[in-house]
């Protein structure tokens, strides 16, 4: 057989396929039937492959309410326990409470056997103490002696106010100026004694309840070795023996976008879940704002603090818990599914069935959320709108973000 080029080969085809067309399409029942024989072929293949015809999906234009909210994540910070401390080392030789105890504030929990080394330490604590007791009570017979002073430079220049020569001034100014020195030392003095009353009470025998509560999660028996670690800098840490319950709401931080930030304000309500209390909601309020945030690999976000509205046991603290900032919200407002309002070349629209046919309509929208968006012209209450289109192996569907767009501006498509 003689071999006929490439070149030879593509025109003597097209001249074929020319031919055949001309004899399909001469005659109008020939080319009817050629068509149907095309489409059916069509169908079988793209059904053969799992594919089906498209649905579209509609939805109608409704009145209703609308809640627009910012959506955030965070940890309880504070669930209303108190943490009871020691930091002294040794047996535990008495406890005196137990998980669901109620105590007052004062009140003796339990009592520890010091070690050698807690005995220094509760011994250095106590010297110190007295320390500071002797340093108030210095600093307040300096004020008593401050006042003295002055009261009698008061009665040297009474009557005066108006000729006070400048020695009499200066002996005046100093006298005011050794009172408010006073002052100020007796108020240093009051804090150093509260912070070594503090430590002298970390490094007791003795531990006492810190405030009134509910005993919870006590982690010491009697007979148990407790010793106090360091920390990095050398100090005794605090050990943990049990938790005090006490009455108070809960306290959740969140941290907020940089472009969500300038819609919250103190005051906004709030639902909350936590991750471990999936089937309860809670409802809760703003209660401050971080407006000067903070950057963490190049993202910049901003703390928020929210307070529950009503307390539970269940709620403990760096529980995991997401947050709906309630924005605003409108009630009696046409709503439409926000995957229907398509964005182009800045004009928002949704596509409409109207007699039978898909019309893009431009609307004006208000607030929306992550599932409805509200619209405030364009269309009317009972609209059908589409909302997407899918098959058996895939959905499309148009959205805010996007610019998908079913039909032309005009009469668009016929929608069987």
């Amino acid at each position: 057989m003689k071999y006929f080029g490439k070149s030879l080969i593509i025109p003597i085809m097209k001249k074929k396929l020319l031919n055949f067309a001309k004899y399909i399409f001469s005659d109008r029942k020939k080319a009817a039937i050629f068509i149907v024989i095309m489409m059916a072929t069509a169908y079988l293949f793209l059904k053969g492959n799992g594919d089906e015809v498209p649905q579209v999906q509609t939805e109608q234009v409704q009145k209703g309410t609308i809640v627009s909210t910012v959506m955030a994540s965070g940890n309880v910070i504070s669930s209303n326990i108190e943490n009871i401390t020691t930091q002294a080392s040794g047996t535990v030789s008495k406890i005196y409470i137990g998980d669901g105890d109620q105590v007052v504030v004062g009140q003796k929990l339990a009592e520890i056997d010091l070690d050698v080394q807690g005995k220094q330490n509760y011994a250095s604590a106590y010297s110190t103490y007295i320390s500071a007791v002797s340093s108030l009570n210095s600093a307040k017979n300096s004020l008593e002696l401050a006042h003295a002073s002055l009261d009698v430079v008061y009665d040297e220049i009474k009557g005066h106010d108006e000729d006070e020569d400048l020695v009499t001034k200066e002996t005046r100014i100093r006298a005011e100026t050794s009172q408010r020195n006073a002052i100020d030392g007796v108020i240093t003095a009051e804090a150093k004694l509260n912070s070594e009353a503090l430590s002298l009470k970390t490094s007791s025998p003795a531990i006492y309840a810190p405030v009134s509560g509910i005993i919870k999660s006590v982690t010491i028996a009697e007979g148990m070795n407790i010793g106090a670690t360091e920390t990095a800098s050398g100090a005794r840490a605090n050990q943990r023996i049990a938790t005090i319950g006490t009455e108070g709401l809960p306290i959740v931080t969140f941290n907020i976008s940089e472009i969500d930030v300038v819609q919250v304000v103190p005051g906004q309500k709030a639902t909350i879940i936590l991750d471990s209390i999936s089937d309860k909601t809670f409802s809760g309020k703003v209660v401050s704002v971080d407006r000067v945030g903070m950057i963490t690999n190049n993202v910049t976000s901003y703390t928020t603090i929210i307070q529950f509205d009503t307390s539970s046991d269940q709620i403990l603290p760096n529980m995991a818990a997401t947050a709906n900032i309630i924005i605003e919200s409108k009630s009696d407002c046409l709503i439409v599914p926000s995957q229907a309002v398509n964005y182009q070349d800045g004009q928002e629209s949704v596509t409409v069935i109207i007699d039978g046919r898909e019309q893009n309509v431009a609307v004006e929208t208000g607030i929306f959320n992550d599932t409805q968006t509200e619209i405030t012209s364009g269309l009317n209450e009972g609209d059908i709108v589409i909302t997407g289109i899918s098959t058996s192996t895939n959905q499309t569907t148009q959205g805010r973000s996007g610019g998908f767009m079913f039909g032309g501006g005009g009469a668009g498509r016929m929608v069987h």
